[in-house]
């Protein structure tokens, strides 16, 4: 009782979370709103003559891709184009002048999506790039490819609003869908009263996201999500592993109930290191809520925690955005119990530096390089 009395305390003392929190990563959260909003303000200024596509791809890594992810989830009913997320090297054999390819890279240095930029360019497909400089930038500019710079200086994965709002707004630009700026309307509405229900100064009784991130310390979590909480789930696992500095693992009705379910009949003890979380929507169908209730009722007996994350607002894209940012909140309020600084992500920075001995990226540049030396692209 004493340890949990603590660990509320550290959550509700501000110079605490101040303290571990050295870079501040807790204020991207709590300013995500304003930072959607700024994103749709310099996504106006996309001007392009592209045609309606044949098929769409997303090709980014890490959180530079889940804005592709959570955009496919969106668009999955909305367009009948369909839409790919791209993580390899190169692009699936049928693209062509009739795709449509997202390049998007945070920082526009990622190796693996400069490499598809280059496959994306010999293939002559229909190119916007989404990136806050590095040479993704350079050589859009070289070769006269669209693309939009966003803000610098973000961490990739706090920079979701730039990664994933433009990819929509393009999307509208093209004839695909229509009236975004109404459908982000609501959404922003959401958003600024999930920021201010789960913000630092919000004390733990009444603040959702530290109550879960009490409730998942110490273990495991696996997330649930169904439907067009695919993305959101995976997401939610992403920052566990990058903010919190945990393993965490997702998976999506119906199909885990042909599979994952079984995992837990013998977990045993194994079973006492996991926690549950179900991503929930209070207009999801009756067949759904009832798998999820029976799968909850099935391995209660397992897993010794089971939570869930009610999703807000009218829209899919107001339900989708609420649960990823309160997803975002527990992950940072998990590290701060930790005694964790969210920020850095050492491992990804040691791998980077690893890779460069094999100067698979210099090469890529270097045909960029001889790339845009002989023409420009239109």
């Amino acid at each position: 009782m004493r340890a949990k009395t603590a660990k509320k305390k550290k959550l509700d003392d501000l110079n605490e979370i101040k303290r571990i929190d050295k870079n501040d990563m807790l204020s991207f959260y709590t300013n995500a709103p304003k930072h959607y909003e700024k994103a749709l303000q310099i996504t106006r200024m996309i001007s392009t003559n592209y045609q309606k596509p044949k098929a769409i791809i997303v090709a980014g890594m890490g959180g530079s891709a889940i804005g592709g992810e959570l955009l496919k989830d969106w668009a999955r009913n909305e367009i009948i184009v369909p839409i790919e997320i791209n993580r390899e090297y190169s692009l699936p054999p049928y693209v062509n002048e009739k795709t449509l390819v997202f390049i998007v890279s945070y920082s526009g240095e990622t190796e693996e999506t400069l490499s598809v930029f280059l496959h994306a360019l010999k293939k002559h497909c229909m190119i916007f790039c989404v990136s806050s400089g590095g040479s993704l930038i350079k050589f859009s500019e070289k070769l006269c490819v669209p693309y939009l710079r966003i803000p610098s200086g973000i961490p990739p994965r706090a920079a979701l609003p730039y990664l994933f709002s433009p990819l929509l707004l393009f999307l509208e630009k093209i004839g695909l869908i229509s009236d975004v700026q109404s459908k982000f309307s609501e959404t922003i509405k959401i958003l600024k009263k999930v920021s201010f229900d789960n913000s630092p100064e919000k004390t733990v009784d009444k603040n959702f996201s530290k109550m879960l991130a009490l409730g998942i310390c110490g273990t495991m979590p696996f997330i649930y999500g169904f439907e067009y909480y695919r993305a959101v789930s995976w997401r939610f696992k992403q920052q566990l592993n990058e903010n919190s500095k945990i393993p965490s693992k997702w998976d999506v009705f119906p199909e885990l109930n042909h599979n994952e379910i079984v995992g837990w009949e013998r977990a045993n003890k194994l079973a006492r290191c996991f926690s549950t979380i179900f991503i929930r929507d209070k207009d999801e169908s009756e067949g759904m809520r009832l798998r999820i209730e029976i799968t909850k009722e099935l391995i209660r007996d397992h897993v010794t925690k089971i939570f869930e994350i009610w999703s807000e607002g009218k829209s899919k894209l107001a339900k989708m955005l609420s649960t990823t940012l309160i997803g975002d909140f527990t992950s940072v309020y998990l590290a701060i119990l930790r005694d964790i600084d969210p920020t850095p992500v050492r491992t990804i920075t040691l791998l980077k530096k690893k890779m460069k001995q094999s100067r698979v990226k210099e090469k890529i540049i270097d045909k960029l390089q001889k790339l845009a030396a002989r023409e420009s692209y239109s």
